[in-house]
Formats: C-alpha cells, structure tokens, sequence
C-alpha cells in the first residue's frame, strides 16, 4: 500500500489527480520525495494534466495485488478503492491513519516540499546569475571585437589620408620646381641679351651711305615669344604671369591652382570675357599662340 499512500498524500498536499499518478508512476512509486522531485522538474512538460493510461499488464499495488486489467484499469481507479492511508504500529500491524496522523504528514510532506522548491529555486537563481555572467562575458568579447575592428579602419582611413596629402603635396612641389625652373630659363635668355641690347642702343645711329633714308623693304611683322597673361580669381582679385607663346594652356591653370587663391579641391576652367569663350579640355593642350593669346590678354576664372 506504500504507492496508494504516496498518491493519497499528493493528493491531500492539492495536487492534480493526473499529476500525482504520472508522479507516481514515473517514479516507481519509491516515495513522496521523489514523486515530488519529478512534479517539480515535469510541471511544464505539454502533457503533465492529460490522463495517465499505464502500460498493459502494469498496475500499482505490488505483485500481491495485481489483478486483471478489468479489475484494475489505472492509477486512478487503485487510489479510490484504496481509501484512507494506511501506517505499520510497532508491532507491524498495518492500520488506518488518524485524522491527527493525515495532518501531521501532510504538514510534514508541505514542509519538504518547501525545502525543495526552495532548493530549486536557489539552483535556478544560481543558474541564472551564471547565464547572466556568461552573457556579460561574450557581450564585452564582441565590444572589444568591434572595438578592435573600428580602431582598425581609423588607421587604414588616416594612413590613406596620409599618403593622399603627400601625393598632393609632392605633385604641388614638382609644380612649382617646373615654374622656377621656366621663370629661370626665361631670365637666363632675355638677361644674357640684354647687355648687347643695351651696348648697341649706346652707339649713335648712322645712316647708311648705300641706302637713302625712306627707301627700304617694308616692316615685317613682330614676331612674339612670350605672353602677359591677367588672370581674374574666382574672388575678384587677379594675378599675373609671362609664359611662353609655345606653353599650353595648361600651364596657365597650374599656375592659377598653385599661386591663386583657388579653394582645394575646386575645380574650375577658363575663359576669355571679349569675347567671351570657355575653354575647353581640348584647348589646354593648345601653345598661347594658336589660341590667340599673345602678346598679352585677360583670362577669368569660372567653376565648372
């Protein structure tokens, strides 16, 4: 009778007869404490309030008592023949519990499962203070992944940025070396001539004898190898610069990019204002001359 006395008691603690006898029978009916033990782990399981049917040829009350399946279907039709709870005196008579004994077992079985409701729920908060540390752990990994990888494409970003301002940089210099270089060339050969100009502008001029004065070949056509270029800024301010008459365009802008007041990184073109006339790609291969721009004339700068 120890498997009705175990059912009979989960029952008087307020549990579900479906439940007490799915305890019960998974449990092998070994005791209170361990039909507790399952309620406790199984009390979501989907199926824990559906009717228990045992296997066939499987019912509760030992090998003494087993009888055919029609005497004795289930667990529950064995707790309700089995009527009140049962307990061996000392000397080993088997007899009906007092009321005082009902009570005092179930408070005592009440009292157990307190105990191990509070046990399991002690193992539940440690569990999850552990889950929550673990959680803790692989956040603060990935923030220093993420970290990491951050970090990483700021120095990519400035080493590009680097290398891009020393380009610039160095293409802003051989720029410039070009220009000097011109300018020096430019002075070299107009200074050198300079002093035999100036020697023969200090000798008296003669007529000649062979040749009246009046009659000669008529004048020919200056030839000029240099141009006075004015360039207006996008501001209103100008800038100005001799280049050669065979120089392209091209060197005009470079040196509007680099001398001129131009913000970097603005691009911009050129053009004559009388009459006016955009420049364009094609023209800044073109020598000054062909372009008409000698000896001297007025450029503006205008964004593109």
């Amino acid at each position: 009778m120890a498997e009705l006395t175990t059912l009979e008691s989960l029952l008087e603690m307020g549990f579900e007869r479906n439940r007490a006898e799915r305890a019960v029978a998974n449990t092998g009916n070994q005791g209170i404490e361990q039909a507790m033990d399952w309620l406790m782990e199984h009390e979501n399981d989907p199926d824990i309030d559906e009717p228990y049917v045992p296997p066939v040829g499987n019912v509760l009350g030992g090998v003494d008592e087993q009888q055919s399946s029609t005497e004795q279907p289930t667990l529950a039709d064995t707790g309700e023949a089995g009527g009140d709870n049962y307990i061996e005196d000392e000397q080993g008579v088997r007899r009906p519990m007092t009321e005082e004994e009902k009570q005092e077992q179930v408070k005592r079985l009440e009292e157990l499962m307190r105990v191990k409701q509070a046990e399991r729920r002690e193992r539940e908060r440690a569990e999850e203070v552990e889950r929550e540390k673990q959680r803790r752990r692989q956040g603060q990994e990935l923030q220093q992944i993420r970290q990491k990888l951050q970090d990483d494409d700021m120095k990519k970003l400035a080493d590009q940025r680097r290398k891009e301002k020393m380009e610039d940089k160095l293409a802003r210099q051989r720029v410039k070396e070009k220009i000097a270089r011109d300018r020096e060339e430019r002075a070299q050969k107009f200074g050198g001539g300079a002093p035999s100009s100036t020697a023969a502008s200090s000798q008296p001029t003669l007529p000649s004898p062979s040749s009246p004065t009046g009659q000669g070949p008529p004048p020919t056509k200056k030839e000029y190898d240099e141009s006075r270029i004015q360039v207006r800024l996008l501001d209103g301010s100008t800038i100005t610069a001799v280049f050669k008459a065979q120089e392209p365009l091209a060197a005009v802008r470079v040196y509007v990019q680099v001398n001129g007041n131009t913000p970097e990184g603005q691009d911009f073109t050129l053009l004559s204002p009388y009459p006016r006339h955009v420049y364009t790609e094609l023209d800044m291969e073109k020598p000054l001359k062909e372009l008409g721009l000698v000896p001297s004339a007025v450029l503006v700068v205008a964004k593109k």
